[in-house]
């Protein structure tokens, strides 16, 4: 399952991405991810949680994006949710392209039984009609 909250920057996509994924950790049912372009929210996110600076991996296209989250999810078959924040910054893709990622993250997430929680800086009302499936209210 994908999920996304959207919104134009400043609207606290971020801090309610936090809190969920604190709230995940606490739940304790598997193990929790959440990846970000720097180091910036390390320490708002509870020391349970697997915390990732994309940035220091060199992920330059959304193909590579796909691939980190690949080898992730390869090396721990307990992940459970992955919180992705600045997601198109991560993917360094146009909104408009990434359809092919979002169908091979719906793949990932039904084989390895993993959720995927993203932030997306764009107004809902303007987003490709094939991410609105996955807006969260």
């Amino acid at each position: 399952m994908i999920q996304i909250i959207a919104g134009k920057k400043g609207s606290g996509k971020t801090k309610r991405l936090i809190d969920m994924t604190n709230t995940a950790a606490h739940e304790g049912a598997s193990d929790v991810i959440f990846l970000d372009d720097d180091n910036r929210y390390m320490f708002d996110i509870d020391h349970k949680v697997r915390f990732i600076n994309a940035g220091d991996y060199h992920v330059h296209s959304p193909e590579m994006f796909l691939g980190f989250l690949s080898g992730m999810l390869s090396q721990n078959f307990d992940v459970g949710v992955i919180f992705i924040d600045a997601f198109m910054k991560l993917c360094k893709t146009d909104l408009q392209d990434a359809e092919w990622l979002f169908k091979a993250m719906e793949e990932l997430s039904t084989k390895h039984h993993v959720q995927f929680v993203l932030s997306v800086s764009e107004d809902p009302d303007s987003m490709p009609d094939f991410m609105k499936q996955y807006l969260l209210a």
